[in-house]
């Protein structure tokens, strides 16, 4: 039971300088939710001994039997600072990479986080992934050194080795932080030069400095002096900063706690005959004062406690700490008890913490104007440019006002659902003395009743009581009682798990629903226009471009773990539980009674989900419920993805094994609660073509060997030097395609840079201008200020957006100039891209009869017939890449050259109607013809597939290396670097994994290991896979290593079919021939069998003459 009345939490929700919104981030196992166990046991939830036993906020099943946190949850918690009460609302968030969408739902709703590393495993891949998270969403940090017991017990570390060790731990973290801050500095200087630089002014000089001198770090990073830095160990129960020991030693050593504050870290000493702190303790041979008066007071505890346990000495401990024991810690048997008994008393760690919280992270009022930029409005796009109505809302943000005449803003970050038996309203009530007397008198009523009809239904001989028959009625009456009863509902109900940025939150109110499409520009002028939101629509409802429903809110909740409680109003700066919005909104979405409000920008999701598989239901009919289940799941997890594919298949997306063992346990236990089949999981690939090797199989050189490629029509008479010649189907338009690899480099750039060809795709839009000669020679400017865009789309776009586009820009041009002769003008010939105008594909255009603008530039529309198809021939290389003819996976990495496109001067299509057109519009005939193009190219190059790569982080000891080294090469894996983490014999390697091979391989190396190696897989990259798909022997040596089948080697081959298999494609499989020994030894086989069954025949033929006769 909680140690105080809800009363309290509530007052100080209407307080938000007294409110803290925080997360616990971490990589997994470092100690998250034993933390937040100990943070809980202060308000009294659950008991302190049970701390990191229990796991408290982690209420899933499957989350207890593996140990590790699945989703974030929050919990709100009281703490006492002087005289002062604080609220906290604390999310513990997951630490492994599959659910690492769940810490970005946490860390958009926080002001602040708790960073902790486990100082034995240092700053691990996840570290820096909470750092980066902690970064973006401009939240401070401060940091928790967790398992500090462990340089005693396992390490067996000195106090000064202990020291050492832990400054180069911090320096770890800092030097993440100093990296994240650098590339943030540099972004912006880059950005104010260009705002700055004069190109006509020759006598200028460039300024060479980077921005960071200028900056102020000083927040910045983690330092114990600073007061955010704690030292732990939350399985024990304690922790401290250096304040807590500078309180302590101050009187004792006549030294002010000021002083003692800034020097009890770092580098310095006390001079025993002066009684003075000096600097240079590791110069002069000197303790530093934290391994003096902190670390070895700490070990000698240990020593005493749980190494020797020495009675004697704990009771002095005990008597010199002013702390008191229980006889029953006295007496135990264990150490670690009495250990934790001591410690927790000594340096409490969950007051510790909520100290620094209270001290150290801001309030919901501190929020800055950049963080609230951010959340508002995208990256790429200038917050000035927004309506003047959603500009003035950033006021409200800045204020955190609670009062009623502040606009209503909310965010919800994700849906998570609740039983509805557990809901606070439906939760069974405690009934009073005179409610339970009446029920009871309602009982007897009705079981006399009940009793009359049943003996007024029976002869008269029946009515004689006997202890038999009342029994029978009594027993009758009670089972029917129990049919009557009603059934409990285990139907899921979503909540919104949300924070109140403005306004207040009531029952009742009326509010508006915005989607993450929501445009406020649009929104605003179609009210002006007199179009009103329809109270009735839900989010299945709404038309294309529609993106607002509105709702009355019925239930709001506070999140306490694992319960909820019911609230009225929620003022700013609160994190709550919203109900009914279950038809209104999927994952994400804003709450305003303003429709000037903007939806706010999308989470920064760390994992791509990759992992598919396809999903059916054992039988057909429980199809409808499966796909309410799928819809269902999606909407419960942020990161999860179903979609529905041509076919009709139903695919589910994921981030990783774990994560899809979770979703398919969830879909068939609380979603569908149908038993489903589940496919192989589906991997993706990518289709790309390579310059002509230059060795075969067997690393022999290739002499006057054309490309092996398969023989399809592509090689038929329209084909020559790579060049593809293909005419419409009314032989109107002729076009040449030629097929090329781009460089590595380029293809990669091109990948990383998706998102700002997204943004070229959105902002230049085709502009109707008037031109006098059409095929005039364009001239490509040099600089983007001095593109023919529109005066809006360049005012759309951040300058920080457009000095990226024209870094791209650039760096496409060095690296075409590096690539080649061939490269030459590239840049200014780009086409688009593909697929979906932001993949890593690239259209040249190299027509002599049509200069059309590049990419970069608005297109000039005129009455040139080029012009008019222009648009079809775009989408016909769009298809093209987006489904390549090995096996219909994406293209990447390929560059298609139109080397001649020609349209006569007269089309038939352009005489005839579009019923009279035989092979239908012209527009559809161009399209079709140049996807068809790009395929064939595509064909005569040597093609090849590309594998998606994990990039695998492994910790194992050096003892076991051997064995992990082996699962990692029968995977196909390679190692690419292995560290040993210094001071202890534990290594972590860094190695590439295939996608497709990594199907149960955390079990396997962890059964290989004994448990000893502990992978984490994240999406990495991708790569060729370098074995032609349709190879087959050519050489004798080639012959004698693979064999005449040579269906053993050819991986591609393999991977290829199974995709096409799955896809319902064409494959050609070949009946193995057998060898001439094999096939006559099968052939005397089978005439052996035959005279058998002949003769067997006979015998059975003979014996039923035999019987008959």
């Amino acid at each position: 039971m909680r140690n105080f009345s809800s009363d309290k939490l509530y007052n100080l929700q209407k307080n938000p300088n007294k409110i803290r919104n925080i997360c616990i981030l971490a990589h997994v196992d470092h100690g998250k939710t034993t933390l937040a166990d100990s943070l809980v046991a202060t308000n009294g939830i659950i008991s302190a001994k049970m701390a990191g036993k229990l796991r408290y906020m982690d209420s899933r099943k499957d989350e207890q039997e593996r140990g590790i946190t699945m989703k974030s949850s929050s919990i709100a918690l009281l703490h006492n600072l002087g005289e002062e009460d604080y609220m906290i609302n604390l999310i513990d968030s997951p630490g492994h990479v599959d659910f690492s969408s769940e810490v970005s739902t946490a860390v958009r709703l926080c002001d602040g986080a708790i960073v902790i590393v486990d100082v034995v495993e240092g700053v691990c891949p996840q570290t820096k992934v909470a750092l980066r998270q902690a970064w973006l969403e401009n939240i401070r940090p401060v940091l928790v050194l967790n398992k500090i017991d462990r340089l005693i017990m396992e390490k067996q570390m000195s106090p000064l080795d202990a020291y050492v060790y832990l400054t180069q731990i911090l320096e770890q973290v800092n030097a993440v932080m100093g990296e994240y801050f650098t590339m943030e500095v540099l972004g912006r200087s880059d950005v104010n030069k260009m705002e700055n630089t004069e190109p006509n002014n020759e006598d200028s000089l460039y300024n060479w400095s980077t921005g960071l001198e200028d900056e102020d770090d000083s927040n910045l990073y983690f330092s114990p002096d600073h007061g955010n830095v704690v030292f732990a160990s939350a399985i024990d129960g304690w922790g401290f900063g250096v304040e807590d020991f500078a309180k302590l030693y101050a009187s004792k050593l006549g030294v002010s706690k000021t002083v003692l504050n800034k020097t009890l870290w770092g580098d310095y000493y006390l001079q025993s005959k002066t009684k003075r702190v000096m600097k240079g303790a590791m110069e002069k041979a000197k303790k530093p004062l934290f391994v003096q008066f902190v670390l070895e007071n700490l070990w000698s505890v240990y020593n005493a406690i749980v190494v020797r346990r020495d009675k004697e000495k704990l009771t002095k401990i005990v008597e010199s700490l002013n702390i008191k024991l229980t006889a029953r810690d006295l007496r135990h048997t264990d150490g670690k008890v009495q250990l934790q008994a001591v410690c927790s008393q000594w340096m409490p760690l969950a007051r510790t913490v909520l100290d620094m919280i209270c001290k150290k992270l801001p309030s919901p009022c501190e929020m800055t104007e950049e963080k609230v930029e951010k959340l508002i409005c995208s990256s790429t796009e200038r917050f000035d440019n927004l309506p003047s109505e959603t500009q003035k809302l950033k006021s409200a943000f800045l204020n955190c006002c609670g009062s009623e005449q502040s606009p209503l803003i909310v965010f919800i970050s994700k849906m998570f659902p609740v039983e509805r038996k557990h809901l606070p309203q439906n939760r069974p009530k405690q009934l009073t003395l005179e409610e339970i007397n009446q029920r009871r008198e309602q009982a007897k009523q009705r079981h006399i009743e009940k009793l009359n009809q049943d003996i007024n239904g029976h002869p008269l001989s029946t009515m004689i009581p006997d202890a038999n028959s009342s029994n029978l009625v009594a027993e009758k009456y009670t089972r029917e009682n129990v049919d009557e009863s009603p059934k409990e509902e285990h139907e899921e109900v979503f909540i919104a798990f949300a924070r109140v940025f403005s306004g207040i939150l009531k029952k009742g109110q009326e509010v508006y629903v915005l989607g993450p499409k929501h445009n406020p520009l649009v929104a605003l002028e179609r009210l002006r226009q007199g179009e009103e939101v329809d109270t009735r629509a839900t989010v299945k409802d709404l038309k294309s471009g529609y993106y607002i429903t509105k709702i009355v809110v019925n239930h709001l909740y506070m999140l306490m773990g694992r319960e909820l409680e019911s609230l009225e109003e929620v003022s700013a700066g609160n994190i709550v539980g919203i109900g009914g919005l279950d038809d209104h909104v999927l994952k994400t979405a804003t709450l305003s009674t303003t429709v000037a409000c903007p939806s706010f920008t999308e989470l920064t999701l760390m994992v791509v989900p990759i992992l598919r598989v396809a999903i059916e239901p054992v039988h057909p009919q429980d199809m409808a419920t499966l796909t309410k289940g799928l819809r269902l799941l999606n909407q419960a997890d942020a990161c999860v993805q179903v979609i529905i594919q041509e076919t009709g298949e139903h695919v589910l997306v994921t981030a990783g094994e774990v994560h899809l063992q979770r979703c398919l346990d969830d879909l068939k236990e609380r979603y569908a609660k149908v038993e489903i089949n589940v496919s192989e999981p589906i991997v993706p690939f990518r289709e790309t073509v390579i310059e002509p090797p230059t060795v075969d199989m067997v690393n022999e050189s290739i002499q006057d060997q054309g490309p092996s490629v398969k023989k399809t029509d592509a090689q038929d008479e329209s084909t020559r030097n790579g060049v593809v010649t293909m005419w419409t189907a009314n032989k109107q338009s002729m076009i040449k395609i030629r097929a090329a690899p781009l460089p590595a480099e380029i293809t990669t750039l091109l990948e990383t840079s998706s998102l700002l060809f997204k943004v070229l795709d959105k902002q230049f839009k085709v502009k109707s201008v008037s031109v006098q000669a059409v095929d005039e020679e364009y001239k490509v400017t040099n600089s983007l200020t001095e593109l023919e865009l529109s005066e809006k789309a360049k005012s759309n776009l951040t300058e920080k957006t457009l000095q990226a586009i024209e870094d791209l820009k650039k760096k496409l041009e060095v690296m075409f100039k590096e690539a080649g002769p061939e490269w030459d003008g590239a840049v200014d010939q780009m086409w688009s891209v593909g697929p979906r105008r932001c993949g890593a594909n690239i259209l040249l255009n190299r027509v002599s009869n049509y200069k059309r603008p590049p990419m970069w530039a608005l297109i000039q529309t005129g009455n040139s017939p080029y012009l008019e198809y222009d648009s079809s021939f775009i989408n016909g290389f769009q298809m093209a890449t987006l489904a390549g003819p090995l096996c219909e996976e994406p293209m990447m990495g390929v560059c298609f050259i139109i080397e001649e496109w020609i349209i006569l001067d007269k089309p038939l299509a352009d005489v005839l109607t579009e019923t009279q057109q035989p092979y239908g519009p012209f527009s559809g005939q161009i399209m079709s013809v140049v996807k068809e193009g790009c395929r064939r190219a595509f064909q005569v190059q040597p093609q090849r597939l590309m594998m998606a790569m994990y990039s695998c982080n492994i910790q194992a000891n050096a003892e076991v290396l051997g064995k992990m080294y082996a699962v990692l090469g029968r995977r196909h894996g390679r190692v690419l670097h292995g560290d040993v983490v210094e001071g202890s014999a534990t290594f972590n390697i860094t190695a590439v994994l295939p996608v497709v091979e990594s199907f149960s391989f955390a079990p396997e190396i962890r059964k290989q290991t004994s448990g000893l190696a502990s992978p984490q897989l994240v999406f990495s990259h991708w790569e060729v896979l370098d074995i032609d798909p349709f190879w087959t022997p050519n050489t004798e040596e080639e012959y004698l290593h693979y064999g005449e089948k040579a269906d053993s080697g050819n991986t591609a081959r393999k991977y290829m079919e199974v995709v096409r298999r799955r896809k319902g494609l064409a494959v050609e499989e070949k009946t193995p021939l057998l060898h001439s020994s094999n096939r006559d030894s099968i052939i005397l086989m089978r005439l052996g069998w035959t005279l058998l069954d002949s003769v067997k025949r006979l015998l059975d033929f003979c014996e039923y003459q035999r019987l008959h006769k």
